[in-house]
C-alpha cells in the first residue's frame, strides 16, 4: 500500500525548510511554498511554478497541499450556508482539490457555516469532530466526542471554503471546544495571523470556551484573539446542571482569570449566554450576571435556544430577553441579542452534529 502522503496546509516557515532540506531542495523552496499556500491560495503543488518541475514532482511523492473541497452543502433562507468537510485525511483520496471527491463511510465529517451579513461574511469553524463537553443544550454534545482535528483539517474550512474571499470574521464556535484541541487550534491561528501566513487580524477571529483549566490560560497568554466564553447561567449549581465543565472550572474561577487580561482596547471579551424561559432569563439572573462580570470589561451575547431532540429545555420568549438586555445595558453590561441564523438548516447555535451524516454514508 501507498505511504499515506503529509499534508502542506499548516506547516510553519521551520517545518517547511526542515522538510525540503531533508529532501535535498535548497532552503529558499520552504518560503516558496509557504507564499504559494498562504498568500496565492495554491491548490495544487503543480501550480508552484517557480518551483522546478523536478522538485514538485519529488514534492508530490511524499506530500498534497491538503485541501478537501466540502462534500455537501445546505442553503437557509435567510442566505447561511452549512457545509460539510471531510476531516483527518491524511492520503491520496482527497489529495488534490477536486470536485470529484466523494464522501466515504470512513471519512469523519464536520459542519461549517457562512454567514452572510451585508459586507460582512462570518465563518463558523469547527475544532473537533462532535465534543466532549456534553452540554445538555448543545446537539454537538449529544455526539460525543469522535476525535480532534489537525490544523490543516482547522485550516481546510476556511481556506477552501467557496465563499472564502467573503470572509471578515472567524469565530471558533463550531463543533467541539477549542480549548479540548488547544495544540491545533494554536496552530491554525498562527498560520492565519502570522505575516508569512494569511497575515489576519487577530482582532477579526473569536475563539470559544466553556473555560478548560489551564489551557483557557494558555490561550490568553499565546494568542491576541478574541475570547468568547460560555456562560449560560452565573449560579453555580444551575450552571452545572446545564454544563458539566462547571464542576472542573467554575464559572467564577474563569472570570477571576479573565480579570487578569487587558480587555480595554481591542481585544474582546464576550459571555455566550442561551436564554431558557422561566430557568435562566430572570432580572434575578441579570443581577447575578452583573456582581459576576462587576470590573470586568466585557459585553454578554443573548442567544435564543433552538430546540433539539430529545432535550426539553423552554424557550425564553422575545420580551423577556429584551428586558434581560435592557436591564444588563442599564447595568453597564454592554449586551446584545444575536440574531438566529440558519435554525431550518440546523445550522443555528448549538445545533451542528455530524453523526448522522456518517451513519447514512455506511449504508
Amino acid at each position: 500500500m501507498e505511504n499515506a502522503k503529509r499534508r502542506l496546509l499548516g506547516m510553519t516557515p521551520t517545518e517547511l525548510k526542515s522538510t525540503v532540506t531533508a529532501l535535498g531542495m535548497p532552503a529558499f523552496t520552504a518560503r516558496q511554498i509557504a507564499e504559494w499556500m498562504y498568500q496565492k491560495h495554491a491548490t495544487s503543488i503543480d501550480e508552484m511554478t517557480n518551483i522546478s518541475k523536478a522538485n514538485r514532482a519529488l514534492l508530490q511523492e511524499h506530500f498534497t497541499t491538503g485541501l478537501m473541497p466540502p462534500l455537501t452543502q445546505q442553503r437557509s433562507v435567510d442566505g447561511t450556508v452549512k457545509y460539510l468537510f471531510p476531516v483527518g485525511s491524511e492520503n491520496s483520496e482527497h489529495s488534490e482539490f477536486s470536485e470529484s471527491s466523494e464522501f466515504s463511510a470512513r471519512t469523519k465529517a464536520v459542519e461549517t457555516v457562512f454567514i452572510p451579513d451585508g459586507e460582512r461574511g462570518t465563518l463558523c469553524v469547527s475544532s473537533q469532530v462532535g465534543c466532549k463537553m456534553n452540554c445538555l443544550f448543545c446537539q454537538t454534545g449529544k455526539q460525543g466526542w469522535e476525535g480532534n482535528l489537525s490544523a490543516a483539517d482547522i485550516l481546510n474550512q476556511i481556506e477552501a471554503l467557496p465563499e472564502r474571499d467573503r470572509l471578515t470574521n472567524i469565530v471558533l464556535m463550531g463543533q467541539g471546544e477549542p480549548m479540548d484541541n488547544l495544540e491545533a487550534v494554536l496552530r491554525a491561528l498562527e498560520v492565519l495571523t502570522a505575516p508569512w501566513g494569511w497575515a489576519w487580524s487577530p482582532k477579526r477571529i473569536t475563539v470559544s470556551s466553556v473555560g478548560i483549566r489551564g489551557k483557557l490560560k494558555r490561550f490568553l497568554d499565546e494568542s491576541q484573539c478574541h475570547v468568547a466564553i460560555s456562560m449560560h447561567s452565573p449560579l453555580p449549581d444551575e450552571r452545572l446542571r446545564l454544563m458539566p465543565a462547571e464542576r472542573a472550572m467554575p464559572i467564577a474561577q474563569t472570570v477571576e482569570l479573565l480579570r487578569q487580561y487587558d480587555f480595554t482596547h481591542q481585544r474582546r471579551c464576550s459571555f455566550e449566554y442561551i436564554c431558557f424561559g422561566g430557568l435562566n432569563d430572570s432580572l434575578d439572573h441579570g443581577r447575578a450576571i452583573v456582581n459576576l462580570v462587576k470590573g470586568l470589561e466585557c459585553r454578554v451575547n443573548l442567544i435564543r435556544f433552538h430546540e433539539i431532540l430529545g432535550v426539553g429545555l423552554p424557550r425564553s420568549d422575545e420580551k423577556q430577553m429584551e428586558r434581560l438586555r435592557d436591564y444588563l445595558t442599564q447595568q453597564g453590561v454592554f449586551t446584545t441579542i444575536r440574531a438566529s441564523r440558519g435554525e431550518d438548516i440546523f445550522a443555528a447555535c448549538g445545533m451542528l452534529y455530524t453523526k448522522a451524516r456518517s451513519a447514512a454514508a455506511e449504508n
